[in-house]
């Protein structure tokens, strides 16, 4: 389904960022991939700098990736895992909302989730200054959302995705994990990450199954016999909720197998779900469909 006329300005809502401590992160692994290049070219400088934006918390001027693991208790476990990824424009990442939740929600399941923290493209120290930024990165998205594909990634995003899809594969057996049971979860940003990542040569590297969450549904072409696909957004999704579904219809014609589900409310960003709408039945959805198609159990 497409509408007519240019989608909604998409902008984040007119509230203070707050600043916040880093949190207390012990367990993040280094994934050593590098400093992220743009910061190595401009005057920013590459400190994290995490905030709250809405009462989300989130992260920006990433220049080093790491690897956080959520792991289930050992009687619970089913050898599943799953990598995370936030999303957040390339800008930031939206840990809690599109990360840490759903890494303790799978970890409570029996599911072993590790958080990707990639690196990101650098914004202003200033706050006032960073808005802006991020506000201009919104409204390019919006309007150039038919036509955004994983092709619009920066390199060194997907360079730190199979960083940590590697790095699972080599600890598998330390975690109890198959490796042949590794799979993706990306949301927005994440989730393009997570397409391009699958367009990739290198089975070391490459996800089981992938899960994209309210990522750009422009056609593309995709590579022949590509992972299964679980995708998830809202039909009022301000950026890409008028773009059609040309991502499923291409999935399906390269052989892949795809689920799809489209929630009437939502919009972009839900995360776990917005409250009051079906948009909260994802997570369970996603779980369903693993346990359906066998990644939960020893059938693969």
């Amino acid at each position: 389904m497409t509408g007519n006329g240019p989608p909604p300005a998409v902008e984040p809502p007119a509230i203070d960022i707050v600043r916040l401590d880093a949190p207390d992160d012990q367990g993040a692994i280094p994934l050593e991939t590098g400093p992220a290049p743009d910061h190595l070219s401009t005057g920013f400088p590459p400190v994290e700098n995490w905030f709250s934006f809405g009462g989300r918390t989130m992260v920006r001027n990433v220049s080093g990736a790491t690897l956080t693991p959520f792991l289930p208790d050992g009687e619970e476990a089913n050898g599943t895992a799953v990598v995370i990824a936030a999303g957040g424009g390339y800008l930031i990442e939206s840990m809690e909302t599109e990360a840490w939740a759903q890494a303790r929600w799978l970890a409570a399941r029996g599911v072993a989730a590790f958080v990707l923290k990639y690196r990101l493209q650098p914004t202003p120290v200033d706050d006032s200054e960073f808005r802006t930024a991020l506000i201009e990165r919104f409204a390019a998205a919006a309007a150039n959302a038919a036509s955004m594909t994983p092709s619009d990634v920066p390199p060194f995003m997907i360079d730190d995705a199979a960083a940590a899809m590697r790095l699972v594969r080599e600890r598998a057996a330390a975690w109890s994990i198959d490796p042949r049971r590794i799979g993706y979860l990306g949301f927005s940003a994440g989730a393009m990450i997570g397409l391009a990542l699958a367009e990739r040569d290198g089975k070391d590297a490459a996800p089981a199954f992938l899960a994209a969450i309210y990522p750009s549904m422009a056609r593309r072409p995709v590579r022949a016999d590509p992972p299964p696909l679980f995708a998830a957004m809202a039909a009022d999704d301000q950026l890409y909720g008028r773009q059609g579904y040309g991502l499923i219809e291409g999935w399906r014609a390269a052989g892949g197998s795809v689920e799809l589900h489209v929630y009437a409310r939502g919009g972009h960003g839900f995360g776990m779900g917005t409250l009051g709408t079906t948009s909260t039945g994802f997570m369970p959805a996603f779980h369903a469909w693993l346990e359906c198609d066998g990644w939960l159990g020893t059938g693969r």
